[in-house]
């Protein structure tokens, strides 16, 4: 009788061992990123179904006018994002992006608190179609692009 297994056999079960290291990696990448995951709310979405406390999420909305203040240290920001519909105050200690103004579209990544308070703990501002940096700001268009040529 033969002992050995048959390359037919051995190739089935070089399969399933392949097939199972497949299905076990995929499961430890699904369970790592879950925690990883950072799920986008508008304010009324937040107001309606708050997050938990200790899930990092991403806020976004209108920076609502007037709302902006800023704590002697320089670094802490207070203002509040909404979206017509509903607000949220917001915390930041940081920089600032230079697009960051009120009226303007912001994307607060952060935690929400017990109290209703959003403290981010990144900021990112949008601009509009219509952007154009600061130090292009008062160039023609044929101006812009020889800039952008020559820096190519």
């Amino acid at each position: 009788m033969n002992s050995a297994i048959k390359a037919k056999h051995q190739r089935l079960i070089l399969v399933l061992v392949a097939l199972a290291a497949l299905i076990g990696a995929a499961l430890m990448a699904t369970w790592a990123l879950r925690s990883q995951a950072s799920f986008f709310y508008l304010p009324a979405d937040m107001a309606a179904d708050p997050p938990e406390p200790d899930r990092a999420v991403r806020l976004g909305g209108m920076v609502e006018s007037g709302s902006i203040k800023r704590a002697a240290d320089g670094v802490t920001i207070q203002f509040v994002v909404s979206d017509n519909k509903a607000r949220i105050p917001v915390n930041f200690s940081g920089i600032a992006p230079d697009l960051f103004q009120e009226n303007s579209g912001v994307v607060a990544e952060g935690k929400l608190r017990a109290d209703g308070t959003f403290v981010a703990d990144n900021l990112l501002a949008k601009h509009d179609e219509k952007y154009v940096p600061r130090e292009m700001k008062d160039m023609t268009a044929a101006q812009a692009r020889q800039t952008v040529a020559e820096t190519r």
